[in-house]
């Protein structure tokens, strides 16, 4: 990259057409080919793409497209793991009331969203993503980045206890089998000559906001009491072990934080800044840590740079726009972030993004490819401007 300053690049997930959710369908129940819905696929791969390219964005990502959402397409790649809908869940949920409670949170029919559940001894069967990182790569000269769920949400969103327990004594030993899956997979991704693996762990401020009260799809275990400091300890442990591993590889890794994204309501959506998850940021450390900052309810940017670990070796994905909006980001707002970041890190190391993906679910984006094009070309604006203000 000739330019380092302010890069752009997206999180992930973009929204799937009608026509690529019924091919999946029709895939998924023998009535077309694979041949047939992989052109589809592929086709749409490629507007994604080059919407991407249209606008200069700097790190291109494949959109996520044959994704039914950013976790549980999991379960078609790993053995050991079954792709269970809420009302699937629902017998095997001890608080089947707050179970309840949670679908009205999230204002969603209990079959609409799917879930990864272990359900046997989980092993690698196959790539997660790196079959789509070299199609990926046939489409664009420019860096591209992977994006994974990480071992955190991984494991946490596969445990469900009462089927789980068969295979696995606790989360914990479960959560050794996906570090050595994340790793296999860290290995593919090297050997395509990937630029930037992201591993997304939105549950981490579902831990340290919620209050004891989970308001999220993404946890199964929805019958644990957790304890915020056993779990932020555990998911350490855990997202250490990765980005160390694919530091080794000398490959750029990014830890994506957010705070949901299921709603356009921002009333139901979590609140607070990253003070209480800077030991995590600072024991991990990676390259890059890519954050929701477009919200109030991510607090104030200040809270992050407290820590002088963090200044001192992370580059800053800064959230700059909202994907739950069809506003475009006035630039003045934007410029103006990036300014404040500007007094605790150098140019170098401030890259400019969304908040989030675009479509969570496959079923249920949150905006529509004409809005993203809005908003990307305004993205790309503030980008020629700061390196003008800035180079």
């Amino acid at each position: 990259m000739t330019n380092s300053s302010f890069l752009v690049s997206l999180l992930g997930s973009m929204p799937r057409s009608k026509k690529l959710l019924t091919a999946k369908r029709k895939l998924n129940k023998g009535n077309i080919d694979l041949k047939t819905y992989q052109e589809i696929l592929d086709e749409e791969t490629k507007y994604v793409v080059e919407l991407q390219e249209n606008n200069y964005i700097d790190i291109i990502t494949s959109g996520e497209l044959n994704r039914d959402n950013y976790v549980s397409f999991i379960a078609e790649r790993l053995d050991g793991v079954t792709m269970m809908s809420m009302a699937d869940m629902f017998d095997y949920i001890e608080d089947k009331q707050g179970f309840e409670q949670i679908l009205e949170i999230l204002d969603v029919p209990a079959i609409s969203i799917k879930n990864a559940i272990c359900t046997g001894k989980v092993k690698y069967n196959k790539p997660l993503v790196a079959d789509e990182m070299i199609e990926l790569k046939k489409l664009t000269n420019k860096k591209i980045k992977a994006t994974l769920p990480g071992p955190y949400l991984i494991t946490r969103s596969m445990w469900l206890p009462a089927l789980s327990k068969q295979y696995y004594d606790s989360k914990d030993s479960l959560g050794e089998d996906i570090i050595k899956v994340l790793k296999e997979e860290i290995d593919s991704l090297s050997k395509i000559g990937i630029d930037v693996i992201q591993f997304d762990e939105p549950v981490l401020t579902e831990v340290v906001f919620s209050e004891g009260k989970t308001r999220s799809f993404m946890c199964a275990a929805l019958s644990e009491k957790k304890d915020p400091t056993e779990e932020l300890k555990f998911a350490t442990k855990l997202i250490k072990s990765v980005i160390d591993y694919a530091k080794e590889k000398e490959i750029l890794v990014s830890l994506h934080i957010c705070r949901g994204n299921w709603s356009r309501d921002e009333s139901i959506l979590l609140t607070g800044p990253y003070t209480p998850l800077l030991p995590l940021f600072e024991e991990t450390l990676p390259n890059i840590l890519t954050l929701e900052f477009s919200t109030p309810r991510a607090g104030e940017i200040s809270s992050l740079f407290s820590s002088t670990l963090i200044r001192d070796n992370c580059i800053l994905g800064l959230g700059v726009m909202n994907p739950r909006t069809d506003d475009i980001e006035p630039l003045e707002d934007i410029l103006n972030r990036v300014e404040e970041v500007m007094q605790y890190i150098p140019k170098e190391r401030i890259w400019l993004n969304p908040d989030c993906g675009f479509a969570t679910f496959a079923n249920r984006p949150v905006s529509t490819m004409e809005i993203i094009d809005k908003k990307l070309a305004r993205l790309n604006e503030a980008k020629i401007i700061l390196r003008k203000l800035y180079e």
